[in-house]
């Protein structure tokens, strides 16, 4: 298994982060270098426990779809999705979230393993960790960019 740990710190209250990081409107935005794209469940505005999504993006040159579900959630300190259906062997994503002088901490703690043994693994080490801790990056940095920038309004 394993696990990519990334801290991102936004200069916004904690309870607008949280749900902002769970709008799929923004991660659209923040996923267009994939094309990534909801094409069932929750499809647009915020995801809520015990919802869907499907995600279809385009990774290593390939469309490939990716069923996520909201296991938990304690609001505006913590969620998890969960890939219910993917090309992953497992895939679970947790968001943690504090505050501190008017700052959000944002955790991510992204757990998954690879299918086909020792070829998976392979693969993993070779690009796939390195591609998600890009994907997770970038996403972060729209966040960041949407909080940061005065007068842009945030649909949420």
């Amino acid at each position: 298994m394993t696990t990519i740990n990334l801290t991102t710190k936004i200069k916004a209250p904690k309870q607008i982060v949280f749900d902002v990081s769970r709008n799929i409107d923004i991660h659209q935005q923040s996923a267009s270098a994939t094309k990534e794209k909801a094409i069932d469940g929750v499809m647009s505005g915020l995801i809520n426990l015990g919802e869907t999504v499907t995600w279809r993006g385009k990774h290593f040159g390939f469309y490939l779809t990716h069923k996520s579900r909201i296991t938990a959630m304690n609001l505006y300190d913590y969620f998890v999705d969960e890939m219910e259906k993917g090309k992953f062997k497992s895939f679970k994503h947790e968001h943690f979230f504090e505050e501190e002088n008017g700052i959000t901490i944002m955790k991510d703690k992204l757990q998954y393993e690879t299918p086909f043994g020792l070829l998976g693994r392979l693969f993993d080490y070779l690009f796939l960790k390195r591609h998600l801790i890009k994907f997770l990056s970038e996403r972060n940095d729209v966040l960041k960019v949407v909080f940061q920038k005065p007068n842009e309004k945030i649909i949420y």
